[in-house]
């Protein structure tokens, strides 16, 4: 799946800059409270109280196999909603910073890379050219896989009883 042309919310992780489509994002909230689940993959930091409902905080860095970097007031949970099975989910996503809202045009969108491994990104739908700086276009439905996103539903159940 190639990125399309449209409204990108972008974000830091490390030194790169990161875009997931606008319309995926619900909310930008600080970093808050966060209750360990035990038993959950390292990347999964455990769930927030986001107004009485209880969601996922998946870090990236840690999805992505970066170092932890620890949370700070430039830290930033994008809400994010994501469809499983036949319903749609929240989920929140800690990355280090987020930058701005920007509009891309299809002429400034490149395919992603491609690899010659069995390394699969096909998270990454393209990359978007914004001046000097590459930007890392996501599909944030396929960050995680199926199973994954079962292991997250199952721990939501577990919480709410």
């Amino acid at each position: 799946m190639i990125a399309k042309e449209g409204k990108y919310l972008t974000f830091q992780i490390d030194v790169e800059t990161y875009g997931i489509p606008i319309e995926k994002v619900k909310e930008i909230i600080g970093i808050m409270n966060i209750t360990k689940v035990p038993g959950m993959p390292k990347y999964v930091k455990g769930v927030i109280n986001l107004r009485g409902n209880i969601i996922p905080l998946i870090d990236l860095r840690l999805k992505f196999d970066m170092d932890f970097k620890e949370y700070n007031d430039r830290t930033c949970v994008i809400v994010v909603e994501m469809q499983n099975k036949e319903e749609k989910k929240l989920m929140g996503i800690a990355v280090d910073n987020v930058s701005e809202v920007i509009n891309l045009e299809k002429d400034f969108i490149a395919p992603p890379p491609s690899y010659n491994s069995d390394y699969s990104s096909e998270y990454i739908t393209g990359m978007g050219k914004l001046k000097e700086i590459v930007v890392i276009l996501l599909d944030i439905e396929r960050i995680l896989s199926q199973k994954e996103k079962t292991i997250l539903d199952n721990m939501e159940v577990e919480k709410n009883v």
